[in-house]
C-alpha cells in the first residue's frame, strides 16, 4: 500500500471530484471549471504518471512495460515485455514519487532492490542489456531480427536513471549504501568501449550475439543519443576517448551548423542542416540527468540549443502553416509517439508533421519554455478533458484534425513528463546526477563547461 501525503490526499480529492477523470460527472470536455492552482496541478499531472511506473509496473520485475494499451489490444501480445530506456526514466519518476510524498522511501527501495536482482540476472552483452526484454524470464525480445542483443544507447538511458538512483541513496542507511554498490557495480559491468567495434572513432548502436555488428549503425550527432557518449567517456572502467567524441558524435565538426526559424537560432545538425529542429525528445532524453544549464563546449551551449528547438516548435504549431484543427499556441508539442498508421517521429515540417501532438513534448518542455507548456497543460486538462485524460495521465497522442483519441501509454514517452516536471520544479535530477564525479570528470574529458 502506498503512502500519500494529506496534502496530496486533498489534491486528489478536489481532482477526482471535479477533473477530467471523474467519469461520475459525465461532463463534455471544455466545460471544467479550473480549479486547481498551478502547483497542485503539476503535482496532480506527475503523481498519475508516477504510477504507470508503479502501480502499472510489469509485476516480476518491477520495471516499466514498453506499452499500456486502455483499450486492451497489444500487437504481439506484448504487455509483459520491459522496456531498457523508459524503465531509466521510470527509476527517476520513483524517486520523484519520494520527493512528492506520493510513497516512502522504503517503498521505493524495496521496488528497487526487485529491479536490480532482475537486471542482474537479466541477458546482458558486454555489460549492455537490450531494448526489450521479457518481464517474466530476462530474456531479450528482439526488437527487430538482428536486433536481438545488446542495444548501447537504451543502456546509456538506463544507465542514466540507475547512477541517479545510485546518488540517492549512496549516503544513506547501510541497506541504501549496499544498493548504491550494487549499482555501481552494474555501471562498471558496462563495456561502453567495445562498442567502438575494435577502436573505432565512432559508437555503434547494436551488437548481437547472432548477428554481431550487421544493424551496423553508427551513432552520430546531433540527435538523442548525447548521453551515451558523455557515460562513455565517464565509464571507470571501459571509457572511450575523446577523438571517439569528436570524429565519431561530432563527426570531426560537421555537426555545427548555423540555423534555425523565427528568429531562434540552432547550432547543431543531425547530417544536414534543419532550419526547425529535430522531434523534441532530443531535447529531453539526454537531458532527464544531464543538466544543461551553463553547459557548453565547442559545438553549442546546450541550453540554449535546447530552449531554441523547444520555442520553433511551440512557434510551427501556432502559426500552424499545415492548417490542422487543434493547433494553436496552447496546443502544441511534436516529436516521436503513436501515430495513426504506428509510430513516427513528428517534427515541424512539411513532411514530418502529420497533424499529431503529442503531450509529452510540451509537458516534458516545462524547463524551457514554463509559460507556454503551462498553457499546453492547461488546455489538455481543462479542455480536452476525458478525450486525453485517462489512469496514468495524459495518453501518447491525438489529432483533432483526424479526430483520433487513442486511449494508450508509452513508457518513453510518460517518463520524460514526471521527470522534466520535477527538474523544472526543484532540479532534483540534475543535482543528483551531475554530483557524481565520474560524470563530471567524463565531461572534462570531453572539453565541455559545466557551471
Amino acid at each position: 500500500m502506498k503512502t500519500i501525503s494529506i496534502w496530496l490526499a486533498l489534491i486528489l480529492l478536489i481532482s477526482t471530484n471535479c477533473s477530467p477523470g471523474n467519469k461520475s460527472q459525465k461532463r463534455q470536455a471544455g466545460t471544467q471549471q479550473e480549479s486547481l492552482t498551478n502547483d497542485s496541478l503539476l503535482t496532480l499531472v506527475q503523481y498519475r504518471t508516477f504510477e504507470y511506473f508503479w502501480d502499472g509496473a510489469e509485476p516480476n520485475s518491477g520495471m516499466a512495460r514498453e506499452r499500456f494499451h486502455v483499450d486492451g489490444v497489444y500487437p504481439d501480445n506484448d504487455k509483459n515485455v520491459i522496456t531498457t530506456g523508459g524503465s531509466g526514466f521510470g527509476l527517476m519518476a520513483i524517486l520523484a514519487g519520494i520527493e512528492r510524498g506520493f510513497i516512502t522511501r522504503d517503498e521505493a527501495f524495496t521496488r528497487y532492490s526487485r529491479i536490480i536482482e532482475f537486471l542482474k540476472k537479466a541477458d546482458r552483452f558486454h555489460g549492455a542489456w537490450s531494448h526489450w526484454i521479457y518481464g517474466e524470464t530476462g530474456k531479450v525480445k528482439p526488437f527487430s531480427t538482428k536486433d536481438d542483443g545488446a542495444d548501447i544507447v537504451e543502456t546509456a538511458y538506463l544507465m542514466q536513471g540507475l547512477l541517479v538512483v545510485r546518488q540517492y541513496f549512496i549516503n544513506g542507511s547501510e541497506k541504501e549504501k549496499s544498493l548504491a554498490e550494487e549499482i555501481d557495480n552494474l555501471w562498471k559491468e558496462v563495456e561502453w568501449s567495445w562498442f567502438t567495434k575494435g577502436g573505432e572513432k565512432v559508437m555503434y548502436w547494436h551488437w548481437s550475439p547472432n548477428y554481431g555488428w550487421d544493424m551496423n549503425f553508427a551513432v552520430t550527432g546531433y540527435n538523442e543519443c548525447l548521453i551515451l557518449y558523455i557515460l562513455a567517456a565517464s565509464s571507470p572502467t571501459y571509457p572511450i576517448s575523446a577523438k571517439v567524441y569528436h570524429e565519431g558524435w561530432a563527426r570531426s565538426g560537421a555537426i555545427t551548423t548555423i540555423s534555425g526559424k523565427y528568429g531562434y537560432v540552432l547550432n547543431l545538425s543531425h547530417n544536414e542542416a534543419e532550419e526547425y529542429g529535430g522531434p523534441l525528445f532530443w531535447a529531453h532524453y539526454s537531458y532527464l540527468g544531464l543538466d544543461p544549464w551553463f553547459l557548453k563546449d565547442k559545438y553549442a551551449d546546450y541550453w540554449q540549443e535546447n530552449k531554441n528547438q523547444t520555442l520553433i516548435n511551440w512557434k510551427w504549431c501556432s502559426i500552424n502553416p499545415k492548417k490542422f484543427k487543434g493547433y494553436s499556441d496552447s496546443c502544441w508539442g511534436l516529436t516521436a509517439s503513436y501515430s495513426m498508421n504506428g509510430y513516427a517521429a513528428h517534427a515541424p515540417g512539411e513532411t514530418t508533421d502529420l497533424g499529431v501532438i503529442s503531450p509529452t513534448a510540451a509537458l516534458s518542455s516545462f524547463p524551457y519554455t514554463p509559460e507556454q507548456s503551462m498553457n499546453a497543460l492547461k488546455h489538455f486538462y481543462y479542455n480536452l478533458g476525458n478525450k486525453l485524460w485517462g489512469e496514468y495521465g495524459f495518453y501518447d497522442a491525438f489529432s483533432e484534425q483526424n479526430n483520433w483519441f487513442p486511449q494508450r501509454y508509452l513508457a518513453i514517452d510518460q517518463g520524460t513528463v514526471v521527470v522534466m516536471i520535477e527538474n523544472y520544479r526543484t532540479g532534483l535530477f540534475w543535482n543528483l546526477f551531475m554530483s557524481a564525479g565520474e560524470i563530471q570528470n567524463g565531461l572534462k574529458i570531453l572539453g565541455f563547461i559545466s557551471e
